[in-house]
């Protein structure tokens, strides 16, 4: 794997340039001219006709100012990545000329050092490109593999599936593997021409298979007609029948082999699958119909488990939870020899009850916990370790204070009073336990 390359900070920067005042770096003579000191003397640079000396003096500062600002900026944008290194380098042998020949008040020699400050940046951006472009050309290579892998997957996939006669399912997973192909990379073109012409064959062949066969179907619609008749006689024939659970399960059979049957033409198949739904439909109606009046049997239970139910519901809140319980398990001893409810009410009243349970059985763990040895002497062992605390704390406040060290005394007086409150919580947990 290829290193990022990190910029290392520069010694010289053009807000370097800027520090102080850099009108200090200038003058205006008597007849008007700005004059600026370099490393190499003093050099007139110019004259602002019109105007007085502070406003001439400020407007070659901000000429200046305008050559540190986009040295800067330069320099900012090649460290952060916003510039190519090709600009970079472009922009510095600007910056070197601008430099060299601007006619302005400021620190110029700073301002050259931190131009030359931004080579260093350039070069780092021009190395972090090439190990940029070695990667992406890295990624690009293991995409192709990728692919390769991904192609010669769906072309044996496809070969395989395609010497199956599950048309459909076969059909449609061909098209998941024909939109899989479009999306992944390109290959060389002979590779991916080779791997294409493999997979287009295996589904020609299947295509091809699969019109065979469909047209051998057309030729037994007759015969599928005369297999459905014949279901179709079986069904009438149980249409009557009483015997709920096993002619509910030949009808399942013979739906089965309805299914499986194969399908007539569209006409004689609409008008089959009539008389068949219509034998079903008569059976299950009068199923549906018997289990309804034998619903209507379980309404005298109704009664019985809404008084139950009040029963249950009156042991809460809890007063004593033993004898909560006790009433609890009569109110379930006589619920289960109750009967069944109707299916509209059933999961109601079963619902009321499960609160009581739940709600008593809750208040029974509690209780448990409450009376749990073990874990009351660990709350016993907290309020001791934590009242030694405070007690040890209020020792080292009084010694402090007897010895004059008010830091001392003010630290452990805020040690104590914070484990005041730690112990006023462990023993209001202690309180919980019988």
């Amino acid at each position: 794997m290829i290193d990022q390359v990190t910029p290392a900070p520069l010694p010289q920067s053009a807000a370097a340039a800027l520090v102080g005042d850099p009108s200090s770096f200038g003058r205006v003579g008597e007849d008007g001219t700005v004059y600026v000191s370099t490393e190499s003397g003093e050099r007139a640079i110019g004259s602002y006709p019109g105007k007085s000396n502070e406003e001439a003096l400020a407007y070659f500062v901000r000429k200046f100012e305008t050559l540190a600002a986009e040295v800067a900026l330069t320099a900012d944008r090649l460290r952060n990545g916003a510039m190519l290194a090709e600009d970079g380098e472009e922009a510095i042998k600007r910056l070197r000329q601008q430099v060299e020949s601007i006619n302005a008040v400021g620190n110029l020699s700073a301002l050259k050092i931190a131009v030359e400050n931004i080579s260093p940046l350039a070069a780092i951006r021009r190395e972090e490109e090439v190990v940029r472009k070695a990667a992406a050309a890295e990624a690009k290579q293991a995409a192709r593999a990728e692919a390769k892998v991904l192609k010669e997957k769906l072309v044996v996939e496809a070969e395989e599936i395609c010497a199956t006669d599950a048309w459909k399912v076969v059909g449609d997973r061909l098209k998941v593997l024909l939109d899989e192909w479009k999306q992944a990379t390109r290959l060389d073109k002979a590779t991916d021409e080779a791997l294409w012409k493999r997979f287009s064959s295996a589904r020609n062949a299947f295509d091809k298979r699969r019109r065979t066969h469909f047209a051998t179907l057309d030729k037994q619609r007759s015969e599928f007609v005369g297999a459905k008749e014949s279901l179709i006689a079986e069904a009438e024939k149980l249409a009557t029948s009483t015997d709920w659970v096993n002619t509910a399960r030949k009808y399942k059979t013979l739906m089965d082999s309805w299914k499986v049957a194969g399908r007539a033409g569209k006409a004689d198949e609409d008008k089959l699958w009539k008389r068949f739904k219509a034998a079903q439909d008569a059976f299950f109606a009068a199923k549906e119909a018997d289990f309804t009046k034998r619903e209507e049997s379980f309404t005298a239970n109704l009664a019985i488990k809404e008084a139950l139910l009040i029963e249950a519901e009156a042991l809460l809140p809890i007063s004593k939870l033993s004898d909560a319980k006790r009433g609890l398990r009569a109110v379930q001893e006589k619920w289960e020899k109750a009967g069944q409810l109707p299916r509209n009410v059933k999961d109601k009243f079963d619902g009321r009850l499960r609160a009581v349970e739940k709600t008593i059985r809750e208040a029974d763990q509690e209780d448990a916990q409450r009376t749990d040895p073990v874990a009351r002497k660990r709350a016993e062992e907290s309020v001791a370790k934590l009242a030694e605390a405070v007690a040890g704390y209020e020792k080292q406040e009084a010694k402090a204070a007897a010895a004059g060290d008010a830091k001392k005394e003010k630290d452990a007086r805020e040690a104590a009073d914070a484990r005041r409150l730690w112990l006023a919580e462990a023993e209001k947990s202690l309180a919980q336990y019988k």
